[in-house]
């Protein structure tokens, strides 16, 4: 594919972020896209190793403890039998990173911008990376010409992997279990408003007033939801950056995107004070993207703005944004105090193989 010239690492924290420098030389159109016949070997490696973890991630929420470095101490065919419970996570959830990715990458092309094909990050140990996966990004190696352009780049990924993730929602949840309000505590998923609105249509109850055993499906389809969220934060190179900088310039994209990460960092310190239900990787992204940098390199033709229809779809990405965004996406409650009288009572919430699987994909909304 020739030599990637983008002037940083992407953020490998289940995000995309096409990241580019403006190259000395002529920029690279047409020709440079033409060698998309024919695969890399590393991005096929790496996505067939992203699907071994994510679908040892998906096991292991079902109760089998497998990583890359144990697999071969066990039976072929109880390695067989434990990748299987897994695939109902795995599948999904790499369907939707894929589209994701594609979306950038056909854009791309289509507007003969030079991009790399799409590289999956594997995480081996679901014990401590529970998805199996720290995401996927593409290099973006020739300058757009236009906002036109980096917005139609920018936004072809989220919505992408927005319109897959809706209808994995939709099946996901319809194979998951209604259970009383449970307050044990325990680890516990957030709500956006589409996945709120999801839930109440599919389920016909309201979401807070009762405990979603999600299924692995679901629970793939929330992170799908979650990984267009954290795209479309309004920063930087993410994709929401890309919208942002297209639809308003390079002025008020750099306060915007200042403004956004001082701001929520300043949101989560103040809800630590008081008390108050907050994610900490809110203060890890901010950090991160700081480190990426805050700016957005120019487009060949920096000032023509977007025209009217355009205008309306980055609208609608913000708003999809929005939709998609959960303050808090992940967080946990301590259990009560036992008294007494209490007793402890392990809870397995059953997979429909029949094994049990671990607490992290039941979610109280």
């Amino acid at each position: 594919m020739g030599e990637v010239t983008a002037d940083k690492q992407s953020a490998p924290v289940l995000t995309e972020i096409p990241r580019y420098r403006v190259p000395s030389a002529t920029p690279t159109t047409g020709l440079a896209v033409a060698g998309a016949g024919r695969i890399p070997a590393i991005n096929v490696a790496l996505f067939l190793v992203t699907l071994l973890t994510t679908t040892m991630a998906g096991a292991y929420m079902a109760g089998a403890n497998l990583t890359l470095d144990t697999a071969a101490d066990h039976p072929v065919l109880e390695l067989a039998r434990n990748l299987a419970m897994g695939v109902t996570f795995s599948i999904p959830l790499m369907t939707i990173l894929l589209c994701h990715e594609m979306g950038h990458y056909l854009t791309a092309r289509r507007n003969r911008v030079s991009a790399s094909l799409p590289y999956f990050l594997p995480a081996p140990y679901p014990s401590m990376f529970i998805i199996g996966t720290f995401g996927a990004f593409i290099r973006i190696k020739s300058r757009p010409a236009s906002r036109q352009q980096i917005f139609d780049i920018g936004a072809a990924g989220p919505w992408a992997g927005a319109i897959i993730a809706v209808p994995i929602v939709i099946l996901g949840l319809r194979l998951s279990d209604i259970a009383p309000l449970d307050n044990s505590g325990g680890l516990q998923l957030g709500n956006s408003l589409l996945f709120w609105g999801l839930s109440r249509w599919v389920l016909g109850v309201d979401p807070n007033s009762v405990s979603i055993n999600l299924h692995p499906v679901a629970f793939a389809g929330w992170l799908g939801l979650f990984v267009t969220a954290l795209n479309l934060l309004p920063v930087g190179q993410l994709d929401g950056g890309h919208v942002i900088y297209a639809l308003f310039g390079g002025h008020l994209h750099r306060l915007i995107s200042r403004v956004f990460v001082l701001g929520g960092a300043l949101t989560v310190m103040a809800s630590i004070a008081l008390h108050l239900s907050f994610w900490g990787g809110w203060l890890l992204w901010a950090v991160l993207l700081v480190a990426l940098g805050l700016g957005h390199p120019s487009t060949t033709d920096s000032t023509t703005p977007l025209g009217p229809s355009r205008r309306i779809a980055a609208w609608m990405t913000i708003a999809l944004f929005i939709a998609t965004f959960s303050p808090v996406p992940i967080s946990f409650s301590p259990p009560p105090p036992e008294t007494p009288d209490s007793k402890a009572v392990e809870v397995h919430y059953v997979y429909p193989g029949g094994r049990p699987r671990m607490h992290l994909p039941v979610t109280r909304l």
